[in-house]
């Protein structure tokens, strides 16, 4: 019986020793300008509209949008607090370019995370972006976010710090996903 236990304890030791099977890193899929445009062009309701505009022009996740309320919001100094975001953090994003005032009253936004992820998938349908890119969900209105500011050359530890990541290496893969800079930088070589 003893050898039995042993034999079943070292088979476990020796299967758990193996090197785990990483799973596949994809870039993630962002919103651009222009379908950011089409999307809110297909927006009906005006709740939506903010929801999404908080998620493309501030990066915020649909949790943080849902959670915010009209106090977190600054219209003097143009930014938004975030109170115990995601990992207990508390952190201050910019404000939408294109909120306007009135946008207060929506907050916060009566709307639970599925019928707003469900919104935001069948307006990109009715935009006709999902032909083109199938995997569109609401995080990738953070993902063009994040994307717009690596373009326009804003340091990366800023682009952390406004996303709200821990690690670097988290937002390190908005570098791979616009390699257009790299691209020109090795042009010339060769």
């Amino acid at each position: 019986m003893q050898n039995s236990v042993n034999s079943v304890y070292t088979k476990y030791v020796q299967i758990s020793k193996l090197p785990k099977k990483r799973k596949a890193k994809r870039l993630p899929v962002a919103v651009s300008s222009d379908e950011f445009q089409i999307i809110i062009g297909n927006t009906k309701k005006k709740h939506h509209k903010l929801a999404f505009l908080l998620g493309f022009e501030s990066g915020l996740r649909i949790s943080e949008v849902l959670k915010l309320e009209a106090k977190d919001v600054n219209l003097k100094d143009k930014n938004i607090l975030l109170r115990q975001a995601k990992g207990s953090k508390d952190r201050v994003v910019n404000l939408p370019k294109h909120f306007r005032e009135d946008y207060l009253k929506l907050l916060p936004i009566k709307c639970g995370e599925r019928a707003l992820e469900v919104a935001f998938k069948r307006t990109c349908k009715r935009a006709g972006l999902l032909e083109k890119k199938p995997t569109l969900h609401f995080h990738s209105l953070r993902h063009g976010y994040a994307t717009r500011l690596v373009s326009n050359k804003v340091p990366i530890h800023h682009v952390r710090t406004l996303l709200g990541h821990s690690n670097i290496s988290t937002t390190n893969i908005y570098l791979e996903a616009n390699p257009q800079e790299a691209l020109k930088s090795v042009e010339e070589l060769f």
